[in-house]
């Protein structure tokens, strides 16, 4: 469903249910202003964009979630950052995390992606949310089972927590070397997948999903849209010179 109304100036996001008083979702490449490659809306400052037009695109997601939305800079660890109060004016990022964490209706969070997975979780009674991005190194890693056990020390509860997988590249379009690909499955077996065209691959999503269950996960959608088929979609592997687009969540005051 989208959260765009006829005429708005706010960007199409794919919306998804969380629990009450939760707003979450993912956008998608319209509903911006930047130019050619990064056409439309890019939310990335690290990709070759015109920085104004970046601010303006991150100006409609945030008018979109209602509240500021703080963003970190990724490098696929497991890096956690927990928020109770939004960013300072014209902070474009809170550090180098990939999991944000927030227990604050005043302040919502987002991860970019072009073909890793974004994961956002929510606890509604809690009122804790966090948003991951679940790249191939960060799934091995560790970053979903360490999100999920920060929600739990911020006090949610995680037979509460509910998560939705936002577009990410498909298992039959995310090529690997085979050595890799037995490295990744090695720690997480549900990775283990093959290319439409029969060559070694890996299956993110599945992972996360697997990993979220073994975390006691249990409540858990997946927007199946793949990031690689889909031009209304950024995908780095598509095309190198692109953008990104965000998964966003937030509680509702």
């Amino acid at each position: 469903m989208s959260g765009t109304q006829p005429g708005s100036d706010l960007p199409p996001v794919v919306e998804v249910d969380l629990g009450a008083g939760v707003r979450a979702g993912f956008s998608t490449r319209g509903g911006g202003v930047s130019r050619p490659p990064y056409d439309a809306l890019n939310l990335s400052y690290q990709v070759g964009d015109e920085p104004s037009d970046v601010a303006r695109n991150r100006a409609r997601l945030e008018r979109w979630a209602g509240v500021p939305v703080a963003y970190a800079a990724q490098v696929h660890g497991t890096g956690i950052v927990v928020l109770s109060e939004p960013p300072a004016a014209g902070v474009i990022s809170v550090g180098e995390y990939d999991a944000l964490v927030s227990v604050d209706p005043s302040v919502a969070v987002a991860v970019l992606v072009a073909d890793c997975v974004p994961v956002l979780l929510a606890d509604a009674s809690a009122g804790v949310v966090a948003a991951v991005h679940a790249g191939r190194r960060g799934l091995v890693a560790g970053v979903v089972e360490a999100a999920v056990s920060a929600m739990v020390t911020q006090g949610a509860d995680v037979g509460r927590i509910r998560a939705a997988l936002g577009p990410s590249i498909a298992g039959e379009s995310y090529e690997v070397p085979a050595a890799l690909r037995d490295e990744v499955a090695d720690a997480v077996p549900e990775t283990r997948a093959t290319t439409d065209w029969g060559t070694p691959a890996l299956d993110l999503p599945a992972g996360v999903v697997a990993v979220l269950r073994r975390a006691g996960v249990e409540r858990v959608t997946v927007q199946a849209r793949d990031t690689w088929k889909d031009p209304a979609l950024f995908s780095y592997r598509r095309s190198p010179r692109t953008g990104r687009f965000a998964g966003v969540v937030g509680m509702q005051a």
